[in-house]
């Protein structure tokens, strides 16, 4: 009877921290079906015949199988520095240091930080005014108001972040479930009207469709890529929610759902021939606004995700002294990992507006999403085979090298494809992860200088008594206190003073 207890509490402890796990980690993927498909049917233009969408969804499904549930889920979420994930987790693991032979693991690690505030400013501009773009399925009166409506939406939820996530978070869980349960549905409504659409499972159509449309095969995959976007919380988010929690969510929930809808958009479109928006196409007329309302609930919860996770890292690259020391709040009494930043939320706030009111609509956002993340994966795969080699049991490199290769060369196909998207927006991402990365390296090196001209300039203790003790010094009866971070020897604001 205990051991039946047991088990019954196990299973409901392991269902509740799934449960936390899809409002905290799978924000991101969860919304990509909003505008995946229609990004890549746009792209295509005439091109996207029956071979064509059955191609692209073969390349999605397997896309999702090998990167999310095979490279993320089974093997980088074994590399875990202290039960915390993320690059930055990952590059200390490799026990590289800045003035060491590894300080190219340094490099990497820290640029893959950097990225992530490149992301951080699209994830919340792309997935709310495609969420709020589903409002022109059911009518065009809402067509000119559509980016004032997101931009609105996305300054209030800026304005909130101060008040802490908390309170909010608590339902973030059950919303996502939500979520997954209706976009799960509509792709069974849409399979059901088109089930030759799973013979994509066969990968062979995805190969195809690169073998025989090499002309746009890169433009497809960097299409393709924008459902892998949020992959890499996976790993940096796994030390809030746990790894195999957030294993339980992905297999039994989240992988279902997305090719479930995935494979019914793709049939609603062979069926119909409107690609229009096929996400909001699959509901019936009478569904579209509270779909677009549930829609735009789990675009907020990827956005405030992708918020926290950058309130995290800056917080994270502090205490590493990787950045200077800038205001942080704690929103929370009972958990220390709820904050916010002043600067970097004000600062992503108008980068994300300034993107809406650029491009206007998610599909020519589209075009500037995907290449930060794409770079970052490729970094996390090159740091994985050096974390491989040195904690791994085997000494052996056969085997490391061949699983890095085989995701390598998923990631670099991928980056690859991403890099055609440069000239339609894709620098701006990059360039604002290239300015962190300058920020984070310029502060080290400077507060590195600092710290060593500091000691040179120290005295040991033994030499400080003796000057004090020479009896030319000045003594005064008071106490003096000076604040350092010397521990050992007698700091230089001293020895100056005396």
């Amino acid at each position: 009877m205990k051991s039946e207890a047991s088990s019954r509490d196990a299973g409901t402890a392991g269902a509740k921290a799934a449960l936390l796990a899809l409002g905290i980690v799978y924000g991101d993927l969860g919304t990509s079906p909003l505008y995946t498909v229609q990004a890549i049917a746009l792209s295509m233009g005439d091109r996207f015949a029956a071979e064509a969408a059955l191609g692209s969804l073969s390349l999605i499904i397997w896309a999702l199988t090998v990167t999310v549930s095979l490279k993320y889920c089974w093997f980088v979420m074994r590399a875990d520095n202290q039960g915390e994930g993320g690059i930055l987790a990952l590059m200390t693991m490799t026990g590289a240091r800045w003035a060491g032979p590894g300080r190219w693991l340094i490099v990497i690690g820290l640029f893959g930080a950097a990225l992530l505030y490149g992301d951080g400013i699209i994830t919340p501009a792309i997935s709310v005014l495609s969420a709020i773009e589903g409002l022109n399925v059911a009518t065009d009166l809402f067509a000119p108001y559509t980016v004032p409506i997101a931009i609105t939406i996305l300054i209030v939820l800026f304005a909130m972040q101060s008040r802490g996530a908390g309170a909010v978070g608590k339902a973030f869980g059950p919303l996502m479930l939500v979520w997954f349960m209706t976009i799960a549905i509509l792709g069974i409504l849409g399979i059901w009207h088109h089930p030759q659409v799973l013979k994509a499972i066969n990968p062979i159509y995805g190969l195809k469709l690169l073998a025989t449309q090499s002309d746009i095969g890169l433009a497809t995959l960097g299409g393709v890529f924008l459902a892998l976007t949020g992959a890499e919380a996976l790993y940096a988010d796994m030390g809030q929610v746990g790894r195999k929690s957030i294993r339980t969510a992905w297999y039994y929930v989240v992988l279902p759902a997305l090719v479930l809808n995935y494979a019914g958009q793709i049939g609603h479109i062979l069926d119909t021939g409107q690609i229009r928006n096929p996400f909001f196409e699959l509901a019936p007329t009478w569904l579209v606004y509270p779909l677009v309302g549930l829609a735009t609930m789990a675009s907020i919860i990827a956005s405030q995700a992708i918020i926290s996770g950058c309130f995290s890292m800056t917080q994270q690259a502090m205490q590493l002294g990787w950045l200077p020391a800038i205001q942080v709040r704690h929103t929370s009494a009972d958990a220390y990992g709820q904050i916010y930043v002043p600067l970097v939320n004000w600062t992503m706030m108008i980068f994300t507006v300034a993107l809406i009111l650029g491009f206007g609509t998610s599909n020519k956002l589209a075009g500037a999403y995907g290449a930060a993340v794409s770079i970052a994966m490729v970094l996390t795969t090159l740091l994985l085979y050096n974390v491989m080699r040195t904690h791994g049991h085997s000494v052996s490199i056969i085997k490391p090298a061949l699983l890095t290769a085989a995701f390598l060369l998923v990631d670099l196909a991928f980056f690859a494809a991403c890099l055609l998207k440069i000239g339609d927006g894709a620098w701006i991402p990059l360039t604002i992860g290239g300015l962190v990365f300058a920020i984070m390296v310029t502060w080290h090196s400077g507060a590195s200088s600092l710290h060593h001209r500091n000691d040179s300039r120290s005295r040991r203790p033994e030499q400080f008594f003796e000057l004090l003790d020479c009896g030319t010094i000045v003594r005064v009866p008071s106490t003096a206190i000076f604040v350092t971070r010397l521990s050992e020897n007698i700091p230089p604001i001293v020895v100056d003073y005396v």
